[in-house]
């Protein structure tokens, strides 16, 4: 009832920056939390960011926050992530994730309902 694309994934050398979205479609209406997660290779997929439909209230990880942002397109349906100053620690495929959570800000999978298929983002020089 909720698809999820992702979109802006790509190369960037160490100290770069992307810009992630998120384009949700379908019954979007069900859904009131949206975050962003990424697995790296022969790691556990992680919570990098998270944030609702509602509020200013924003949550992320130790290791990216001060440098990624997540914000929100109401109108658009649509999540970005704005990450800078990236590290190839950050490489990994990102999924955006889309869950009826009625509070808090979601930092684990399994209060996701929809996944998107993902974007690669590679930080490597």
């Amino acid at each position: 009832q909720v698809q999820l694309v992702e979109s802006g994934g790509g190369l960037v050398q160490p100290g770069g920056s992307l810009r992630l979205s998120c384009a949700a479609s379908g019954r979007t209406s069900s859904t009131n939390v949206m975050g962003w997660f990424r697995q790296a290779p022969g790691k556990a997929r992680e919570f990098v960011a998270g944030i609702r439909w509602s509020g200013a209230g924003t949550s992320y990880v130790d290791s990216v926050t001060g440098r990624f942002t997540i914000s929100r397109d109401n109108a658009k349906n649509t999540v970005y992530l704005q990450m800078n100053s990236l590290k190839p620690e950050d490489t990994a495929v990102y999924y955006c994730a889309a869950g009826a959570l009625l509070a808090g800000l979601g930092r684990r999978d399994s209060k996701y309902d929809y996944w998107g298929p993902g974007t690669q983002v590679t930080v490597s020089s």
